[in-house]
């Protein structure tokens, strides 16, 4: 398998993105092993939606390979003046192995066949390189 192919879906936009941070949190391993013991705070400011949904994308992926923080929950609040901006703060703790099923390791997202559908319910769907 090269690629994965997600749909989420939310009421919100803020609630879309919610979601997109738990399907590649699960991508990656068990989600419902992960406990909310930490918490982390995430920032990201992009030009549009697409591009605000890729950063958070990556950002999720760095958080789980690189630094090694299985996330369980996502509180996500996104704002617009002359740019996107999201304010996450995530829940989760530090990544083990043996309680957490390591499934697939993700490379990074693809803006290909990257859509957002603004009308309700939200729906995006994007493409995680593996």
């Amino acid at each position: 398998m090269t690629d994965a192919f997600i749909e989420v879906i939310g009421d919100t936009i803020d609630e879309a993105f919610e979601n997109a941070g738990i399907s590649v949190v699960d991508t990656i391993l068990d989600i419902k092993s992960v406990e909310s013991k930490l918490e982390r705070k995430i920032e990201i400011n992009a030009d549009d939606l697409k591009g605000l949904l890729y950063s958070w994308l990556e950002e999720i992926i760095i958080l789980t390979i690189t630094d090694g923080f299985a996330a369980s929950k996502f509180k996500v609040k996104i704002s617009k003046n002359e740019e996107f901006h999201l304010n996450a703060t995530v829940n989760g703790e530090e990544i083990n192995f043996e309680k957490h099923h390591f499934k697939l390791e993700i490379k990074a997202p693809t803006y290909h066949l990257m859509d957002i559908k603004e009308e309700k319910p939200i729906v995006m769907r994007f493409i995680l390189d593996l």
